[in-house]
């Protein structure tokens, strides 16, 4: 038997022999084989995959340190200035290392979608929840479920987004960040880190146009019948996501 990992809004994952285990779903394949182009390119800040369990689950390395897991608020690393150089340097490390990723044919991703020339795939929620840290600082991202084709600077402001953060007031207070009025600064700090200095304006648009596609997607999904969204949607994440699209106009 394993033991159930904090964190986890979709269906969890337990640890079993310094694993982890987590169900398969229809895009798993496809992930598979992202996170094993990363390893062979040496990217450290993700998990590896390996393989299969006897009960049908995926098996991934465990990215070793602290996460947000179920905390509110959040731990006082996920706001610090040291986060936002981190997660920039991370992103382009990440961006250097998947630029010559080619998903095959048939690569399902969770929000559909295909690979062109000029797109690269994305993490797909790079947020301070799916975040590792340690003493030394962020270690990596986890949770590499919503994955999928995106152009580097939508997968740079959707990083920007997460981290500065610029989500609803209500939200980020709740998550533990009062530092309203230093939101901009931090944005441009992460841009700097990411090396997209003075990218503000063009950052801050693709956020705008990003929330539009995903409180769309969120809704459209939920009314397939996926049950993820759906709970996003009975909770208001969806209205949530038109709150902050309203507040970047104050930055």
């Amino acid at each position: 038997m394993g033991a159930r990992l904090p964190g986890g809004k979709d269906s969890g994952a337990e640890l079993v022999d310094g694993t982890v285990r987590r169900p398969v779903r229809a895009w798993t394949a496809t992930v598979h084989a992202l996170l094993r182009h990363l390893e062979l390119r040496g990217f450290h800040g993700a998990p590896r995959v390996r393989g299969i369990d006897t009960l049908g689950r995926e098996v991934l390395s465990l990215v070793e340190g602290e996460t947000v897991g179920d905390a509110e608020p959040w731990p006082a690393w996920t706001h610090t200035e040291g986060a936002l150089d981190d997660i920039g340097r991370w992103l382009r490390a990440y961006h250097a290392a998947v630029a010559d990723f080619r998903p095959s044919a048939d690569a399902t991703w969770r929000d559909g979608g295909s690979w062109a020339p000029g797109l690269i795939i994305g993490h797909g929620d790079p947020a301070p929840y799916n975040a590792v840290w340690d003493a030394q600082g962020l270690v990596g991202l986890i949770d590499w479920d919503d994955a999928g084709p995106v152009h580097p600077s939508d997968d740079l402001a959707w990083v920007a987004f997460s981290w500065t953060p610029l989500h609803a007031r209500s939200v980020v207070l709740r998550e533990g960040f009062t530092d309203l009025g230093r939101r901009r600064e931090r944005l441009e700090r992460i841009l700097e880190a990411y090396g997209r200095p003075g990218a503000t304006a063009e950052i801050l648009e693709r956020i705008d146009a990003r929330l539009t596609v995903q409180v769309r997607s969120m809704r459209v999904a939920a009314a397939a019948g996926d049950r993820v969204r759906a709970r996003m949607v009975a909770e208001r994440l969806d209205e949530l996501l038109e709150e902050a699209q309203a507040g970047l106009a104050e930055l």
